[in-house]
């Protein structure tokens, strides 16, 4: 059949013995590292606030850590529970394999937010605006696990006869969308484009909620798009017809969320709790 051959990727970078460096580890490293750089940047440019940024550098290097282990922990927990808890049961130790694949998006945003909200109010500062922060880069650490998704060669599309349809390893005979690549150009690059024009021009930080908000949304609007094209996991496959999936049933209410959130945004900042950055001692 047409297509393009999966290109010769081992997911294993570096082999030291029982040892291994994999690109799915190295692509949430990069993410998490890039994200945090970016978010320095915004919290050091003075324009894109109400005075004072509502966070420091120190703080946001603990939040970090936080963030990492939520995406990590919820990703993995939010996997296991929607989309294939009777494997795991069978197999529990399985639940840690984690560089076997197996992370779900909308876990990993749970626990992410869930981690946060407790860094935040532990040391009394805007919870919002840590939203908007960590929002707003999150397109450069979706980008990178999209990517490695692919390498994967896992998350794979839909059978198809378009020219660039790629012909997986573990797909089948048959060429298939890169829905992977389509989740990373929509929901990195495209998404980041947009908030960065929402940050920088049109001074979203400015009000507070406003960026986490519209992510939400946006990524909402995208994964919808794209689970058009994507192979549902084969142990749920579709809820309807040939068309209805798990992640457009996860998404679809995001949209709502985000889109409130925004409009509320000004009464979400009424209840926030917010403190000027302090640096330590």
């Amino acid at each position: 059949m047409h297509g393009i051959p999966f290109p010769d990727i081992d997911p294993v970078l570096i082999q030291l013995g029982p040892f291994a460096i994999r690109w799915y580890a190295l692509a949430y490293i990069a993410g998490l590292v890039l994200g945090w750089r970016y978010i320095l940047k915004c919290i050091a440019t003075p324009r894109l606030w109400n005075g004072p940024a509502p966070v420091n550098q120190e703080q946001i290097d603990d939040a970090l850590l936080w963030a990492a282990l939520g995406i990590i922990l919820g990703g993995r927990i939010g996997y296991v529970l929607i989309y294939d808890g009777g494997s795991y049961l069978s197999n529990p130790l399985e639940i840690f394999a984690v560089w076997h694949g197996g992370m779900s998006f909308h876990g990993g945003a749970a626990g992410t937010l869930i981690a946060l909200y407790v860094f935040a109010r532990r040391n009394s500062f805007s919870v919002l605006s840590m939203f908007d922060l960590v929002a707003a880069a999150a397109p450069i650490g979706v980008f990178f696990g999209r990517i490695a998704n692919f390498i994967n060669s896992e998350l794979w599309g839909r059978p198809t006869d378009v020219a660039w349809g790629v012909i997986f390893p573990n797909g089948g005979p048959m060429a298939r969308h890169p829905s992977q690549l389509y989740e990373a150009a929509l929901e990195g690059i495209v998404i980041f484009i947009v908030l960065r024009v929402l940050t920088h021009k049109f001074d979203a930080l400015k009000r507070p909620g406003t960026i986490w908000g519209s992510t939400i949304a946006l990524y909402g609007v995208a994964r919808v798009f794209v689970e058009f094209f994507r192979e549902p996991d084969r142990q749920i496959g579709y809820l309807y017809g040939d068309w209805l999936t798990m992640g457009m049933i996860l998404s679809l209410p995001m949209i709502a969320i985000g889109l409130l959130i925004v409009w509320k945004a000004p009464a979400l900042s009424a209840f926030d709790k917010t403190t000027p950055a302090k640096k330590k001692k």
